[in-house]
């Protein structure tokens, strides 16, 4: 199965450009990246202060552990940083929603087993990333594809 790159595959209609419909990619964009930037700049700069309340045991062993790594806090920063600026700039959204997926699946799967309070923003969070995956499909389907022959 031969896949073919088409640059421009959405085709709209004078119905679509004029509804405002139209606007919702760009605003779950700024949904999702502005606040990844910002956490993504916490993490270098430290300027949200910590919560007050305590976490339940294993959710602070765990964090505990991340911090202890020595690295694994700052790849998480910089990661939110880089996929932040790119929702924010429109410039490879796929790619940035890729990177971002394996934090959105262990940030539900922390909040959900170890740490409640936190499910609902997670879940949002999973709501803009579903939601412009789905959009920017088109990008990921030569990924998805089962046969697939190197280049040569």
């Amino acid at each position: 199965m031969n896949i073919i790159f088409n640059p421009n595959p959405i085709i709209t209609t004078a119905a679509e450009k004029k509804s405002f419909t139209r606007f919702f990619p760009s605003i779950a964009r700024y949904l999702l990246g502005l606040p990844l930037l910002v956490f993504g700049l916490n993490g270098f700069l430290n300027f949200i202060p910590q919560p007050e309340v305590a976490m339940p045991g294993g959710a602070m062993a765990f964090a505990t552990a991340l911090e202890n790594s020595g690295y694994m806090m700052h790849l998480i920063g910089l990661t939110h940083l880089v996929v932040g600026l790119m929702l924010v700039s429109n410039r490879f959204v796929p790619l940035a929603l890729a990177l971002f997926a394996p934090f959105i699946v262990n940030s539900i799967a922390f909040h959900f087993y170890l740490e409640r309070s936190g499910l609902m923003m997670s879940g949002v969070f999973l709501f803009f990333e579903l939601y412009l995956a789905w959009k920017y499909r088109h990008a990921f389907a030569p990924m998805l594809a089962a046969p697939v022959k190197p280049a040569e």
